[in-house]
């Protein structure tokens, strides 16, 4: 295979236009299935068109004999670079639309900036299909080149995090009813670069379908992308959106699920995790602090040595080890506190996030932060009341047990993609939120009778008895 490189120039472009051109093989694998019965019907546009992979294929089901008045009557295609417009009447060319007609519907323009009026005196209602730009304000704002497009997010657009926001919004106020969207993934799993933009989009439009790839679609970007199928409701309201999702995993390896997003969790997939965590806190929670930072040992000094891996020192794959001078009672919260939190999926069935314990992986009593913390890092796991060695091995294997019973229900869509790699598993990131959550769930109050059925349940993988047993806990 022949690897494409591009130069700085072609990098820096593509980036600072938020372009990731589509391949015509996702319109006619994707797409075009979805359209064909009713192509007479609408006026196809692509606001953002590139080389107008997503709109001009449709002529090829029109007879050649037909096309040049289809394209007038059916078609239209804008994008703000002069190159790209160019492009695309080329290859409007390629399906025998001449040039002076190709040019009389391909134009130049920015959309984000406005609503082509144009559109609104056609014949034909709009049907919107597009691969918008995609760039998240955190990086427009970062970058000299990028900071001219921050008056998009200016007045109503105030609050949206990402261009292809504002191009949905523009869709939105210009009360386009039929979507089809080339769109990032966090589109559906994103926390804050997305809560605003689906609460104020999906009270006016349904989902009805999805297509997720949590594998790299785009020769130039490693963002992964979702194409979502959208139509304007009749009678604007916050309610549940259900709808089948295809998710494509590797290759041709796909799984099917319905989605359920609610309102109340902000329309973000993967919720049932939220739910769960809320609705089954105990009355009495653990109380968790995370770090064994180096201010509280040197403020707490002493000649007790305690052997510890520095999280800030990784060298040759192995954390450093060290001894650390201290009181005897930092000494015993630290002797007393035997689990830490994996935040990131290693790649490895064994490695994957959640509850360990720091004598078995690392041998050594405790995890020390010499420098500044990192989510990343394994972080020790400070609890109040302390609990003993046998109920601490109860609470891990209670945390890994459901994490992965929600891992495997919601495809790991609850938490944060960390890296699409070649592991047998898209690899994950577990928010320190999270882990708190899940772990104030934890019965420690529990009498000996119900301590025993708790163990049996975690041992036979009895996932739903853990659950009536934590619930009747909390009655």
């Amino acid at each position: 295979m022949v690897k494409i490189s591009l130069t700085s120039n072609e990098k820096a472009k593509r980036r600072t236009f938020g372009l990731h051109l589509t391949s015509i093989d996702i319109f006619y694998k994707y797409i075009f299935p979805e359209i064909k019965d009713f192509l007479d019907d609408y006026l196809w546009v692509d606001l953002y068109a590139g080389e107008g992979n997503l709109i001009l294929p449709i002529l090829d089901q029109i007879p050649k004999v037909d096309r040049q008045n289809f394209f007038l009557h059916h078609l239209y295609l804008f994008d703000v670079q002069e190159d790209m417009v160019q492009k695309c009447i080329k290859n409007a060319e390629k399906y025998g639309i001449p040039e002076e007609i190709a040019s009389q519907h391909i134009k130049k323009r920015d959309n984000l900036k406005d609503y082509p009026k144009i559109l609104n005196q056609q014949k034909y209602p709009i049907f919107h299909i597009t691969n918008p730009p995609y760039l998240y304000l955190g990086y427009i704002r970062k970058h000299k080149e990028t900071k001219k497009y921050l008056t998009y997010f200016e007045k109503e657009n105030i609050g949206y995090q990402d261009l292809y926001q504002i191009a949905m919004m523009n869709d939105f106020r210009n009360e386009i009813e039929n979507l089809i969207y080339v769109i990032p993934t966090n589109f559906l799993y994103g926390a804050s670069v997305s809560n605003k933009f689906r609460l104020d989009f999906l009270k006016y439009y349904k989902i009805i379908k999805m297509v997720i790839f949590e594998t790299s679609m785009f020769k130039y970007t490693g963002t992964n992308i979702c194409i979502g199928f959208f139509k304007r409701k009749a009678i604007s309201k916050d309610e549940l959106q259900s709808f089948e999702g295809l998710k494509f995993k590797k290759k041709n390896v796909f799984v099917k699920r319905d989605y359920f997003l609610k309102p109340k969790y902000k329309y973000r997939a993967g919720s049932e995790f939220d739910e769960f965590i809320e609705e089954n806190r105990a009355q009495n929670p653990l109380k968790v602090s995370y770090y064994l930072r180096k201010e509280e040992v040197v403020n707490n000094p002493g000649p007790i040595e305690i052997k510890v891996i520095d999280a800030n020192k990784y060298e040759k794959n192995q954390y450093k080890k060290l001894k650390i001078s201290t009181s005897d009672k930092l000494k015993e919260k630290i002797l007393n506190n035997i689990l830490y939190a994996r935040t990131v999926d290693t790649g490895s069935i064994d490695g994957r996030a959640g509850l360990g314990i720091i004598k078995e992986h690392f041998g050594v009593d405790g995890i020390f932060v010499s420098g500044n913390t990192y989510r990343t890092h394994p972080i020790q796991i400070f609890l109040e009341p302390e609990l003993q060695y046998k109920d601490q091995i109860l609470l891990r294997n209670y945390f890994n047990t459901i994490l992965e019973y929600f891992r495997k229900k919601l495809d790991s869509e609850f938490l944060t993609t960390y890296k699409y790699s070649n592991a047998d598993y898209t690899r994950k990131f577990l928010g320190l939120t999270q882990v708190r959550g899940l772990i104030e769930t934890f019965p420690h109050e529990l009498q000996e009778e119900d301590k025993e059925k708790l163990i049996s349940y975690i041992k036979n993988n009895e996932s739903e008895k853990i659950f009536k047993l934590i619930r009747l806990t909390r009655s």
